[in-house]
């Protein structure tokens, strides 16, 4: 093999799907900043719990919606272009953000946020599907969530010293700074097409073939069961560690905020290290759905035990959080399902509609979330944010373990894949 044909064989392929997914690693980053901010953001807008979750969540207002046009437009047009422009978008949105010229502009940079960051999972997915091997699609997919959950760390751990140290404004400029350098790099290296692609890895196609394709997935219930076990799953990041898990530990522990975000970065640790492990795991056994109702259980019970159980150690709390992100990351899986259950050609739609019903639990969770601990409210407050008593808490967050139950038993009501594209559900 000569140097050029390993570059472009073997090299250039991981380059660019390492770009994706550096790209989701970048607006997880993004995603998670309002959870190690909290208390600043109440401080600096005079803002309830209900308030805080309802800007948290105009990311997901945007996001959501976003997700099937995503899916349609990375099957007609490609990566390429619409990963450089959604970046500019997240470093726009992230810039409105930091800004202070209001509620109603921070609310609109967080939503330019969301509709940028839209672009970066299925993005990066599609990238996946053009140039690396398929029968390693859940393994990568594993991996891209790593690379995600890995930004969510940094946003925890990284966030909470810039935002001691030069406040949260300066935080998200340069957040946002790195935001325009990273879309320049995407433009530069990532290709569209595969030199090595056959006719079935090519995608462009017409937006009847891809519409079609979308009604026909649109109609199929195992695509639905799927996606809403992962939408049940992901309630454990979106409800909890990327925005209510830091204030829970540092009220319901007595953490502080240093050692709560550290504490909440487990979460994210082990869906970084669950990701790439599920997604091995379940290629190795050629099983989907055992893994899923197994690992399920397992997190539902260290749920009840993180949010009932009193007086545990610290490093219990962090010992803990870590095996239920393990755990809980199993999610992952999901993406692999529906990739066997379409065709090559409107893989991008597919996943997209699957991570659109996944993503839905930010957006309904985080306010509702926020409005329970406001009913519960005692009228506390410490440096203009208020402060909710623990049972406040255990109340609001039993949406999680109740969440995972149901995800357990819509499990058995799912066929099994085998890990083969040629086993559909459903040829689509």
């Amino acid at each position: 093999m000569t140097a050029n044909t390993f570059r472009q064989t073997i090299l250039l392929p991981w380059i660019i799907c390492a770009l994706g997914a550096l790209f989701y690693c970048y607006e997880y980053f993004l995603r998670i900043s309002p959870s190690v901010m909290t208390h600043e953001l109440m401080a600096a807008y005079d803002l309830t719990g209900a308030q805080v979750g309802n800007l948290s969540a105009f990311y997901y207002h945007a996001y959501v919606p976003m997700q099937i046009l995503v899916g349609l437009l990375m099957d007609r047009y490609g990566p390429r272009r619409l990963l450089t422009l959604a970046c500019l978008f997240c470093a726009t949105g992230a810039y409105l953000f930091a800004g202070n010229y209001g509620l109603g502009v921070a609310e609109a940079g967080r939503f330019l946020v969301g509709f940028g960051s839209a672009f970066a999972f299925v993005g990066a997915l599609k990238l996946a599907t053009i140039w690396l091997p398929p029968n390693r699609f859940a393994l990568v997919s594993g991996i891209i969530l790593c690379l995600g959950m890995i930004g969510a760390m940094m946003g925890d751990v990284l966030l909470r010293v810039m935002v001691d140290a030069i406040g949260w404004q300066t935080t998200i400029y340069v957040a946002s700074g790195a935001g325009v350098c990273l879309s320049f790099l995407i433009f530069l290296v990532v290709r569209d097409s595969s030199p090595t692609s056959d006719s079935e890895h090519v995608h462009v196609i017409s937006f009847k073939h891809v519409l079609v394709g979308l009604m026909q997935a649109l109609k199929n219930p195992q695509i639905w069961l799927n996606a809403f076990v992962g939408f049940l799953l992901y309630i454990s990041l979106s409800a909890f560690a990327e925005l209510w898990g830091i204030p829970y530990l540092e009220q319901a522990h007595s953490l502080t905020k240093t050692h709560a975000a550290y504490a909440n970065s487990m979460i994210f640790l082990g869906w970084a290290v669950g990701g790439p492990f599920w997604g091995w795991f379940s290629d190795f056994i050629r099983r989907r759905c055992l893994p899923m109702t197994i690992a399920s259980t397992g997190a539902f019970i260290m749920a009840c035990v993180l949010l009932y159980v009193p007086n545990l150690p610290v490093s219990s709390i962090y010992l803990l959080l870590f095996v239920f992100g393990f755990l809980s990351s199993v999610q992952i899986l999901i993406f692999a399902i529906c990739h066997e259950a379409s065709k090559m050609k409107i893989a991008g739609t597919v996943i997209a509609l699957t991570n659109m019903v996944v993503m839905v639990g930010g957006s309904i969770f985080q306010p509702v979330i926020g409005k329970l601990l406001d009913m519960e409210w005692l009228g506390v407050m410490v440096g203009g944010a208020r402060v909710y008593p623990t049972y406040a808490y255990q109340l609001a967050l039993t949406v999680i373990p109740v969440s995972i139950f149901i995800a357990i038993i819509i499990t058995f009501f799912i066929r099994e894949t085998h890990c083969s594209i040629q086993h559909r559900v459903k040829r689509l």
